[in-house]
């Protein structure tokens, strides 16, 4: 068993991992191809291959790694994709480029590197036994108590003793808003001297959970939340270039759907509803019509109701079920990131009358509005539909998470999500 362990806990290093990858995934197979095939593998051509497969096998690791990192990431479920995309690009280049490639050394190589893929995730997914986090009793501990890998001290001594043994291999986790003991203190003080890590408990809440909490209005708590500035101007613009870009696709599958909703029933194709959006706005969000037309109420009470989406809703038509669980009455809304009103991913528009109702009743609400909404995100993928105020508060975590982690990787996780989402039918209704 220690054996293992020590294997495991090896292959958690980064060059390990890297090493795997490259002898495994590139190495290995591109000798047996040479040797089978007797093509040598040094020359122009042959170098070439090598460095194009070798650039997927380092993209794959170096995905997957990034996405280790967050939250509720299932790894598992995202080796095939993300191996499929490297990969696959480079397929897809030499293809349309029509340059001279062996494919019959980039299906080995492609092969071994998702089986050293599904190895490495498998091996490394779970909490390491070894490290072990100990938790100071007092103030708030949150949720993190009685999960694997966090024990908690009951005396200072006891802290002490572990220090002085080198016996501490992961953090300390505390509420440093209580007021503790000074024998908690010097014991603190004196475990961040030898280079052990102490957290505030929330911190480490928000890395088990995927959620951000804020019931109060602390200091630095919504200077925290401010998203990643550069990134958000690059969001932007790959918004944009993946809008033009998959327009050639998905324009006629738009026109196909739209079709089918004629087909189906008396009505427009189109749903158009204000939202509220990117700082506040209101902005008109279009989308494929999923429901029967009805007359509404010029009241907030009938406006809220019908705003709502509850299980097995009557309102919504055969072919709008479909479009509903697959997600695909979403598509319009390319137009509204073209507009600037959304992006792909991001917390999602909510109708104004709810908004409007969230707004009173839950602290904070407003500032999701700090970044544009998406036509997926995090909350979405995690939680699916909600309505009711107690779900939206913990989709209001989820999309504080979202906005405090903002980058290219949350957001290649959100994609990756968003695929199984539409597979399963996840939080359809």
């Amino acid at each position: 068993m220690r054996v293992a362990t020590a294997r495991a806990s090896r292959l958690r290093s980064s060059p390990v991992q890297l090493a795997l990858y490259l002898a495994l995934g590139v190495a290995l197979p591109a000798s047996a191809w040479s040797a089978i095939r007797s093509i040598p593998l040094s020359g122009p051509a042959s170098d070439g291959w090598l460095a194009q497969i070798a650039v997927a096998n380092i993209a794959c690791w170096y995905v997957l790694s990034k996405l280790r990192s967050y939250a509720r990431s299932r790894l598992l479920s995202y080796v095939l994709p993300v191996n499929l995309v490297s990969f696959g690009l480079v397929f897809a280049i030499n293809a349309f480029a029509r340059a001279d490639f062996s494919w019959s050394l980039l299906l080995p190589c492609a092969i071994s590197t998702l089986v050293v893929s599904y190895l490495v995730t498998a091996r490394t997914r779970h909490v390491n036994p070894e490290v072990r986090h100990y938790i100071i009793p007092g103030g708030e501990i949150g949720t993190i108590l009685g999960r694997q890998g966090f024990v908690e001290i009951g005396h200072a001594a006891e802290l002490e003793a572990l220090i002085d043994n080198g016996a501490i291999t992961g953090s300390i986790v505390a509420d440093l808003h209580q007021d503790m003991l000074p024998d908690w203190e010097r014991a603190i003080a004196r475990a961040a001297l030898k280079g052990i890590p102490v957290y505030h408990y929330r911190l480490i809440e928000e890395e088990l959970t995927g959620e951000v909490r804020i019931s109060h209005l602390r200091e630095n708590d919504l200077g925290s939340l401010i998203p990643n500035l550069p990134y958000r101007t690059a969001k932007r613009v790959i918004d944009v270039a993946g809008a033009v870009i998959l327009a050639p696709l998905l324009l006629p599958a738009m026109g196909l759907i739209a079709l089918a909703i004629k087909l189906d029933g008396p009505g427009p194709v189109l749903f158009l509803q204000e939202r509220l959006g990117y700082r506040g706005e209101t902005f008109t969000m279009v989308k494929f019509r999923t429901m029967r037309e009805r007359d509404v109420a010029a009241d907030t009470d009938a406006m809220r109701d019908d705003a709502i989406t509850r299980d097995g809703d009557d309102r919504i038509t055969r072919i709008g079920r479909i479009l509903r669980k697959t997600r695909l009455d979403e598509l319009p809304q390319v137009w509204n990131i073209l507009m600037g009103d959304m992006s792909w991913i991001g917390p999602r528009p909510e109708a104004r009358a709810l908004a409007d109702w969230y707004e009173q009743e839950i602290p904070f609400y407003s500032y999701r509005h700090i970044v544009r909404p998406g036509i997926t995100g995090w909350a979405q993928v995690n939680q699916g539909h909600v309505a009711d105020i107690d779900a939206v508060s913990t989709k209001l975590r989820l999309d504080f998470y979202y906005v405090k982690n903002l980058s290219l990787w949350l957001d290649i996780l959100i994609g990756l999500k968003t695929l199984r989402v539409i597979v399963g039918g996840f939080g359809a209704k």
